[in-house]
């Protein structure tokens, strides 16, 4: 009856200590900053309104600040690989911190080491509000600057420069 009574206050302690252990470490880290699925919605109707105007058919990818995918849309007709090409933008520009076109350029000029498997076509952009990264945007399916125009629309709509 004893060790019945041991184990079972040793397993509460135990189980005490790794919530409040498990409480603790997520005070200490904040969920990472990110736009909401509604604004993502938005953004991506808006988007693709702007490709259907110019007749483009694209593939979009919106993420949270870690790359993980919040909300994504490929347009009829369009290839898988055009979604594969959009998510890699959005990778590119979380990783480099910047928008794909400018890790493009940095790149090149020799300001910074390529990432291994980064993509260096236009069309991949950060979202920031006040200063601070909450995800990235991409198309992809029509030409570079063409894609990163359709994002830029979807941002607008939302209210995020470029």
């Amino acid at each position: 009856m004893r060790d019945t009574t041991v184990t079972r206050l040793t397993l509460l302690l135990a189980l005490t200590l790794v919530g409040a252990e498990s409480a603790h470490a997520q005070q200490r880290q904040p969920p990472a900053p990110r736009i909401t699925l509604e604004e993502a919605k938005t953004a991506m109707d808006a988007a693709e309104a702007e490709a259907r105007a110019n007749g483009w058919n694209l593939a979009f990818v919106i993420t949270d600040a870690e790359g993980t995918p919040i909300y994504v849309r490929r347009m009829d007709g369009v290839p898988t690989r055009n979604y594969e090409v959009a998510m890699n933008k959005t990778n590119t520009a979380i990783t480099a911190q910047m928008n794909t076109a400018d890790y493009a350029a940095a790149v090149e000029a020799g300001r910074i080491e390529p990432i291994e498997g980064a993509l260096t076509y236009d069309g991949g952009l950060l979202l920031r509000r006040g200063g601070e990264i909450v995800g990235a945007f991409s198309a992809s399916g029509a030409r570079g600057a063409e894609d990163a125009q359709a994002v830029r629309a979807g941002m607008e709509a939302i209210g995020i420069q470029p």
